[in-house]
């Protein structure tokens, strides 16, 4: 039988984020693959909102909102009330995150020697078929593509 998309791109989320997190262990890093888009936008910006962080990160906002709870519990993040608005909250590394940076550098160099040697090994780079499949899923959702297949299928009781 034929897996489904979902089931497909669950199983290489395992594949991919498995091997992530088991080269940050084998670093001696406890850290997880899913705070690399927070890191990376605060190495280069140093401060962001938590909305910032989602739009430069590309993640949701929810996203952000609990990657950045989760990094602050882990005393990564500093995170304050902005001064321009109180409602805002500003984000930055903690000096443990600081001195995370240089290893964390490293882990994601070679993260990315792997992930160009994969691409080099498919027909079809997979780092290409991702952004040109969110590029035309961002111009029609597959929630609206879904509403249109309902339509020509017909259930029966």
């Amino acid at each position: 039988m034929k897996q489904g998309l979902g089931t497909q791109l669950r199983h290489l989320i395992e594949l991919l984020d498995g091997a992530v997190q088991q080269a940050y262990a084998d670093a001696g890093l406890d850290y997880r693959p899913r705070y690399t888009p927070v890191m990376k936008v605060l190495a280069q910006q140093k401060t962001a909102t938590v909305g910032e962080l989602a739009e430069l990160a590309g993640i949701t906002q929810p996203a952000a909102t609990q990657t950045v709870a989760l990094m602050k519990k882990e005393g990564l993040l500093l995170v304050a009330a902005s001064d321009d608005d109180g409602r805002q909250r500003v984000v930055r590394l903690s000096k443990q995150g600081q001195a995370l940076l240089p290893h964390l550098q490293a882990c994601w160099q070679a993260t990315k020697h792997a992930a160009d040697s994969l691409d080099a090994e498919l027909a079809f780079p997979l780092s290409e078929c991702l952004a040109q499949a969110i590029a035309v899923l961002e111009q029609r959702s597959f929630g609206d593509r879904i509403r249109a297949a309902s339509k020509k299928v017909r259930l029966t009781p």
